[in-house]
């Protein structure tokens, strides 16, 4: 009951960061460092709780979680660097911190939704003209569609 209630608690902090996050870069273009620091603090914060009350299953949500932390970044680094910055610093942070909400499966799930539904869209305004195949667009919202279908699909 403990292990749901804390799933819970992670995936709606997720979805409200996610939500904030989105609309920062649908506005402004930028994901502001101080939003993903408080996603991480907040993560902290609820994880120190769960550390006292059941510590076996804390250490395996944890590792989960820094795993998810490492791909979710750590894919975000190679494509940041591979992409001569073609993808945002904001958008690289952004998916580390959200890694350790939703772990390792969830981190792949996003990025592999959100990559498909940034590449559908964008395909389709390149189509129809509204944007230049070299213009940016924002990748945040299009991760945060990712987390909340990973979300829901957890459970």
């Amino acid at each position: 009951m403990r292990s749901d209630l804390f799933t819970l608690i992670f995936h709606v902090m997720i979805l409200i960061f996610g939500g904030i996050a989105a609309v920062f870069d649908i506005k402004t273009r930028r994901i502001p460092n101080k939003l993903v620091l408080v996603m991480l603090a907040a993560w902290i914060l609820a994880v120190v709780p769960k550390l006292f009350l059941d510590i076996d299953a804390a250490v395996a949500h944890m590792v989960n979680s820094i795993l998810g932390f490492l791909i979710g970044g750590g894919l975000f680094v190679l494509v940041y660097l591979l992409s001569r910055k073609g993808l945002g610093g904001g958008d690289v942070k952004f998916m580390a911190v959200s890694g350790l909400y939703i772990g390792f499966g969830g981190a792949i799930s996003t990025i592999f939704i959100g990559s498909v539904l940034a590449a559908i869209t964008g395909g389709a305004l390149i189509l129809f003209k509204k944007i230049k195949r070299k213009d940016p667009i924002p990748l945040v919202p299009f991760l945060f569609a990712g987390i909340l279908v990973t979300v829901l699909l957890q459970g």
